[in-house]
Parts: structure tokens; C-alpha cells; sequence
């Protein structure tokens, strides 16, 4: 008996970046009275594809004291936004440029809690503000979930 192989194209392992780069991060503790916010640079070679993989390369092995936010590491929740070389991006959906250096800052219309944390305080506020979020008229608190009929949807979408 015969059985049919499907070919696949396997792709050669990441390879890591064995040349040294620059990295620029704002720095910046307000538990430390006297120390102006400041741009601190690491030199770093066999690291990943994302500015993100970066970071975690230097709190782990560096310097424990960098503070950023991160959490689902597919570009879906935002919580790794921050200016990366003066664009507003995600950390985790950024791939490091070749041959320059990286600068990364918090975002620049935030204010800033610690180095590349910023203050969603606001953020949160607004969004409760705005509701944006179907809202429907009677009973607020459903026992179930609510399932939009194809007539309901219809009303929505003309």
C-alpha cells in the first residue's frame, strides 16, 4: 500500500542578530527625587525580531529595573504601545530595523508612571465616557447572552 506525502516547506530556524546595536529607552522613576527623566542606551547583540523580544532581553539579563507593560505578544490588547523611532507602535508587532539605531519613548500623549508606563488613567475614563458598546433598551442585567437576530442586525447595517 501507497500512502501520499504532502509536501511542506520548512522554514530554517530564527536566527538571532550577532551584530551589536544601540538601544535608546527613556528612563524615568519618580520614586528617585533629583533624577530628570533621561534616555539611557544598551548595547546588544543576539536578540530577537521584535522590540519587544528586546526589552525582555534587558530587564532579564541587564537591567531588572526597566519597567514597560506587555501581555499578549500578538499586537491584539495594545498594552505594549510606546514611540518606537518616533512612530506610535506596538513592541510586540515591531520588528527591529537594520543598520540604525532604536529609540524608544512612551507614548507622547500620556503622562508617564515609570520609564514606558503610561497613565491610562485617562484613557479608561474616556472610554467609559463614550460607551462603545451596543446598549440594549429594558432589562439591564441579562440572565444570558444577548444573540442579535439577522432582522436586528439588519436595522443596524443600511
Amino acid at each position: 500500500m501507497h500512502t501520499k506525502y504532502q509536501i511542506i516547506k520548512i522554514h530554517p530556524p530564527f536566527r538571532h542578530s550577532s551584530t551589536q546595536k544601540q538601544f535608546q529607552i527613556y528612563r524615568y522613576n519618580p520614586e528617585t527625587p533629583g533624577i530628570q527623566p533621561r534616555m539611557q542606551t544598551y548595547s546588544l547583540q543576539n536578540h530577537g525580531p521584535m522590540v519587544l523580544d528586546v526589552l525582555i532581553k534587558i530587564k532579564n539579563e541587564i537591567d531588572p529595573t526597566l519597567t514597560f507593560r506587555r501581555s499578549c505578544r500578538e499586537g491584539v490588547c495594545g498594552s505594549c504601545s510606546m514611540n518606537i523611532n518616533g512612530k506610535n507602535s506596538l513592541a510586540c508587532t515591531t520588528k527591529i530595523p537594520a543598520g540604525t539605531d532604536v529609540t524608544i519613548r512612551p507614548l507622547p500623549h500620556l503622562y508617564v508612571v515609570k520609564d514606558l508606563v503610561p497613565d491610562l488613567k485617562g484613557f479608561y475614563k474616556q472610554h467609559e465616557f463614550i460607551k462603545p458598546y451596543l446598549i440594549k433598551k429594558g432589562k439591564q442585567t441579562p440572565s444570558r447572552e444577548n444573540i442579535q437576530m439577522p432582522e436586528e442586525r439588519k436595522k443596524l447595517v443600511k
